[in-house]
């Protein structure tokens, strides 16, 4: 049986370094190689038909793959072959952790192996071997927001008390809305999982409509409750809060945790909270989402129904959601469990903006 293989994923500018490659009349025929096993295996190609195209091994064809995704296009230049190593003094280790992090090469945003070994004078293994002891990935970036929400102290210690220690009596909910969700159809048929082969879909698509969720997340239970609708809207927020209201006990309180969109917040939702003293609403700070408990749910949706679904309209979509939390709460829906502190969160939270300069001020 053949051997399956995770499908490697180009950008263009991968793809457009590799061609390049390939049609340099100066490129060894060893680079040439590698860069084509690179460039057969972005396209989905089975390792043993790459293998058979360009006259290697299979192990070969594992190699280079695996070399590309660690390091890509520095991991297909061959390795310091045997024998005693250039030395690296303290001093050159110093000026390689300093131009990592102090200086911005002119060819490029940021530092790749090659290029610092080309400026540092060293080869690129050492610079692998510096970069590994320091914890230094130039290559890799993340996004982040801090919050600047002046009582984001007391937002946090309120929801993650929440989190840590539920009142009794009562149903904490984590809520809130999943917008624009697109019905999307893919423009040719997909082609199935088999040996040797992912699962391929054409890239471009049919947009079919939108539709919203607003979902309730119970932490005590992990259970969902759900509402679609055609809009997004205080109206719509105001209509799920009564069904959350109708489908609890009414002898529990409901402790219900929100973030800050202005749909949250209309004269309308103040006009009829006031008549049901039971239901007490939770803010998270500001740029602080990843407190709500219910955007962990939303990823789960988004990755294991609508990412790689098929929906030739927007009933199929709702169908699709309807029947996720159905499968939801009949067979993984199990308890919330936070365990971070309130004070461990605000004071990392005061460590990022100490390093990024951040007073505070909105």
């Amino acid at each position: 049986m053949a051997r399956t293989t995770e499908q490697i994923e180009l950008t263009a500018g991968d793809r457009q370094a590799l061609e390049a490659l390939l049609r340099s009349p100066k490129t060894a025929q060893s680079l040439a190689l590698r860069a084509r096993i690179v460039l057969m295996s972005g396209a989905g190609e089975a390792v043993e038909a790459i293998a058979t195209s360009t006259g290697t091994s299979t192990k070969a064809v594992y190699k280079w793959r695996s070399r590309f995704k660690e390091s890509g296009l520095d991991g297909l230049s061959d390795l310091p072959r045997s024998g005693q190593p250039k030395k690296l003094t303290e001093q050159k280790i110093k000026d390689v952790l300093t131009l990592t992090v102090e200086r911005i090469p002119h060819e490029a945003t940021h530092w790749s192996v090659r290029l610092m070994a080309k400026y540092a004078g060293i080869t690129t293994w050492q610079v692998r071997q510096i970069w590994e002891a320091a914890d230094l990935k130039p290559h890799r970036i993340k996004s982040f927001k801090i919050s600047n929400d002046p009582l984001f102290a007391e937002k946090v210690v309120d929801v993650v008390g929440l989190y840590m220690s539920p009142p009794d009596n009562a149903i904490v909910l984590s809520v809130d809305e999943k917008t624009q969700i697109q019905a999307l159809d893919r423009t040719q048929p997909m082609l199935q999982l088999k040996p040797g082969q992912i699962e391929r879909r054409t890239h471009d698509y049919k947009r079919n409509g939108t539709t919203s969720l607003y979902a309730a997340f119970d932490i005590l239970t992990g259970e969902v409750m759900g509402r679609v609708t055609k809009r997004h809207r205080a109206k719509e927020f105001l209509d799920f809060l009564r069904q959350i209201e109708r489908s609890t006990p009414k002898e529990l309180d409901l402790h219900i945790i929100l973030d800050n969109s202005s749909t949250h917040k209309t004269a309308e939702v103040q006009k009829w909270l006031a008549g049901q003293p039971r239901i007490t609403l939770h803010f998270t700070p500001t740029s602080a989402s990843w407190l709500n408990a219910v955007e962990s749910w939303f990823s789960q949706l988004e990755r294991r129904s609508i990412y790689r679904g098929v929906f030739s309209s927007v009933t199929a979509l709702r169908k699709e959601i309807h029947r996720f939390i159905e499968a939801h709460n009949a067979t993984s829906a199990k308890p919330f469990r936070w365990t971070k502190s309130a004070a461990a969160i605000i004071e990392s939270v005061q460590r990022a903006k100490q390093s990024a300069n951040i007073t505070g001020k909105n």
